[in-house]
């Protein structure tokens, strides 16, 4: 087969990241080529200030070394420089005179530092922070001089300005603004962070302007503006970076900020993308990690000719370690004219929260000493919660205490933000493959492996899992008592050796018992009917549950109940009702809590005339499948307009009736914010907002009630009915049976599930898969009534 060229100018995180996903979707379609112009392989920058600081060294930085290339074909050229792209002939140029063709090119150059373009700027001693031999350069110059200046008191200059304190420096921190990290910090947290700094010997020098950096062939010291000077052996800019678009801009590709891209990666020349830090889309520039590789993923699909949603852009947020001092800040944490904050300052114990909120929804949050908090407020505000009615100083509250946090969280939840990493992933691989460090970790499932910030809360968790108090387990649990084998690997194997029938698998497979057990009996009926929908036992139950869907009761009647989709009748079926249950002597008829009105005390023997002479279908109460669905009528609760939530109510009804399921499913539209239906708590819940509808997942109103988690805002009942199938349609084919939404969902976690069901493609076939089902199930069902 004939591989595609695919050249990567840049060995970084972004650029490898992408690779890295291109690998796991196609890892034979492409020739792979890397030029990086650093002489490393690729290596975590992030951490660059812990290498400058003494707690790790360059290897431990490192993300693929030199053995991942070579096992992945990839060919690399470190300390390379591409200087010219060739966008007609397909080729690129290097400053060695190589040159490279290419069938696809992706650019990912990255940033370089801001070096104010001051007197003296060119003098020995002057250098930024942005490489390892930068680094190299400080440890080198701590030995022969100890007066140090940064010039930028953000995130990169106070972490400079920590590792030259560690090498023996006296440092000064110079910078423009008055307070420090205004882009992560309000002034109240910035003037905390000043003060435990100071504490740890860095001073201040906050409002200057430099001037000059004076000296003979090596600086001697810093004049500012004002007059006022400050001796220096060393200064380190670090006063932020430009995207490195010199490369695009010379080949004749869109550069604005930086190299202007869509939302699939691609610029303004075809077959070349661009990813990372040097790219500019719907006019932002992101620096953060969390950002870069939610672009490389798109871009890597887009690559492999996956469909997808494409880049929508990114809520920032940060999560940090400063000389020991934990800070957390995401979205808009300046109050305004329109938005307003609540804070809690406990000034004894150093801790300081702020949250911002406009219209009942967080927009944004700042979290210093105590950053525990902070995966949760992120969620509330990515997912643009309403919280009107909710106790706004108790979403600043920590959910636990004792440091315990991570015994809260369920196995869904995210611990790693930037590489998708939870709470159950971990606990699996430290179970599974004996991992006792943060490092093993890190290496093992990436978290922790880029911006470090959730170092912390992984250190948290692994403490838990080695303590006494750790009870939960995610380890290879067998089907039943029958056999060794997991419900995956039954399902795995029914599918591979094409086995179709309960005693061909429990024969093939060796089942300890022949006859099986009431726990595997039904679930590989279940499996096998997913497997292949015309499953003679399936078929045989369906026939049952629809030809005879009554219910027998205690004293030997049946109950039944006429289909009404969406709890919406007409006279003519009211008076059919009414008329049988007259003529039948039914005496108990009621309403359902799905507003549904079920017949009870039908005798046997009438069942047939009751069937035809109601001549309606009727509703599967029994079973696991997807249940009729709770609407909210509301006429004691609110005027709010109804029409669309019951048209919604129908159509969910009829795309997925008698469609078998795991478990149950309970499903409630609500009309508004009223929540007549108690949505939230239902396996499937949908909302009415102003600009379409919430759907909620995984909720319960069982004996221990749970609040479903939002999966995503549908603008249109088209759509909401389109994400709704494909959800119910996933959790078909990988939920275990008799396993919960809830349950399924903390296994499998909720970001899988929305990338699962944003991807175009994927939901497509997933909608194909349950429409194809469904369709049969009704054919069958027609069958019954002949």
């Amino acid at each position: 087969m004939h591989k595609q060229k695919l050249v990567l100018v840049g060995n970084g995180m972004a650029g490898v990241r992408c690779i890295e996903e291109i690998l796991q979707h196609n890892p034979d379609a492409f020739e792979i080529t890397i030029f990086g112009s650093e002489p490393h392989v690729n290596y975590n920058r992030i951490l660059l200030s812990t290498v400058l600081q003494g707690s790790t060294s360059v290897a431990d930085i490192v993300i693929n070394d030199r053995n991942w290339y070579e096992q992945n074909n990839i060919q690399l050229f470190s300390g390379e420089t591409v200087a010219a792209i060739d966008t007609e002939k397909k080729v690129i140029k290097t400053d060695q005179d190589r040159q490279v063709p290419y069938d696809i090119l992706i650019l990912a150059t990255g940033s370089v530092p801001f070096m104010l373009p001051l007197p003296g700027a060119d003098k020995d001693g002057v250098i930024a922070f942005r490489t390892i031999e930068d680094c190299q350069t400080m440890v080198e110059t701590a030995k022969q001089y100890k007066k140090a200046v940064v010039i930028g008191g953000g995130l990169l200059g106070l972490e400079a300005a920590r590792g030259l304190l560690n090498l023996g420096m006296d440092v000064h921190v110079v910078h423009i603004a008055d307070y420090l990290m205004e882009r992560q910090l309000d002034r109240t947290a910035a003037k905390m962070l000043q003060a435990e700094l100071e504490a740890q010997g860095m001073k201040f020098l906050l409002e200057k302007h430099t001037a000059e950096i004076a000296g003979e062939d090596r600086v001697e010291r810093l004049v500012f503006k004002d007059g006022t000077e400050v001796e220096a052996d060393l200064v380190v800019m670090a006063v932020g970076v430009r995207p490195n678009v010199r490369l695009a801009q010379e080949s004749g590709i869109e550069v604005n900020r930086a190299i202007v891209v869509n939302d699939y990666l691609e610029t303004s020349v075809p077959n070349v993308y661009a990813v990372g830090e040097c790219v500019e889309h719907r006019g932002m520039v992101y620096g953060l990690v969390k950002p870069l590789y939610e672009q490389g993923k798109i871009l890597a699909k887009r690559i492999c000719g996956i469909d997808s949603e494409g880049y929508e852009g990114s809520v920032l947020s940060t999560q940090l370690k400063i000389s020991g001092v934990d800070v957390f800040s995401v979205g808009q944490f300046i109050e305004d004219e329109t938005a307003k904050a609540v804070t809690i300052h406990n000034a004894a114990d150093g801790i300081y929260k702020k949250a911002v909120f406009r219209e009942d929804k967080m927009i944004g949050a700042v979290l210093f000493g105590d950053t525990k908090d902070g995966t949760k407020l992120l969620d509330i505000i990515v997912k643009q919660r309403d919280v009107s009615d909710t106790d706004k100083v108790s979403l600043l509250q920590s959910s636990s205490g004792g440091g315990n946090e991570v015994a809260q969280m369920a196995h869904g939840s995210i611990i790693c933000n930037c590489n998708g990493v939870s709470k159950g992933s971990i606990i699996e691989a430290v179970q599974t493959k004996g991992l006792t460090t943060v490092e093993e970790i890190k290496a093992c499932t990436k978290a922790s492996g880029s911006c470090g910030g959730c170092k912390p809360l992984v250190a948290d968790l692994l403490a838990y899992i080695q303590s006494d108090d750790f009870e939960e387990v995610i380890e290879k649990k067998p089907m039943c008592p029958c056999t060794a084998l997991t419900e995956d690997e039954v399902v795995q194997e029914m599918q591979l050796r094409g086995l179709a029938s309960v005693k061909e698998v429990m024969k093939e497979l060796h089942w300890k018992d022949s006859e099986g057990c009431s726990v595997c009996r039904p679930a590989l009926q279940y499996y096998l009917g997913m497997i292949d929908p015309e499953y003679e036992i399936k078929r045989e139950v369906l026939y049952m549950n629809k030809r005879m869907n009554a219910i027998v009761q205690s004293d030997g009647t049946y109950s039944i109940v006429p289909q009404m989709y969406g709890g919406l009748t007409t006279a003519d079926q009211l008076r059919k009702i009414a008329d049988v249950a007259e003529r039948y002597q039914i005496a108990n008829v009621a309403i359902t809590s799905e507003q549904r009105i079920l017949l009870m005390g039908v005798k046997q023997e009438d069942l047939t005339s009751v069937w035809a002479e109601l001549d309606m279908p009727l509703s599967a109460t029994y079973g696991n499948m997807v249940q009729n669905v709770k609407t909210c009528i509301g006429e004691h609760v609110c005027q709010c307009e109804k029409d669309k939530a019951l048209e919604l109510a129908v159509l969910l009804e009829k795309q997925a009736e008698f469609v078998t399921t795991p478990y149950r499913i309970k499903m409630g539209v609500s009309a508004c914010m009223h929540n007549g239906a108690g949505s939230t708590t239902k396996d499937i819940g949908i909302m009415g907002i102003d600009r379409g509808w919430e759907i909620y997942v995984g909720g319960s109103s069982g004996r221990n009630v749970r609040s479903g988690q939002l999966l995503c805002v549908a603008e249109t009942n088209e759509e909401a009915v389109g994400i709704i199938s494909g959800f119910i349609q996933y959790y078909r084919e990988t939920a275990n049976y008799l396993e919960r939404t809830w349950q399924w969902l903390d296994r499998v976690g909720i970001i899988h599930v929305r990338e699962v069901l944003f991807d175009r493609e994927l939901r497509r076939q997933l909608l194909e898969r349950l429409e194809a089902d469904a369709a049969y199930y009704q054919k069958t069902s027609s069958k019954s009534y002949s």
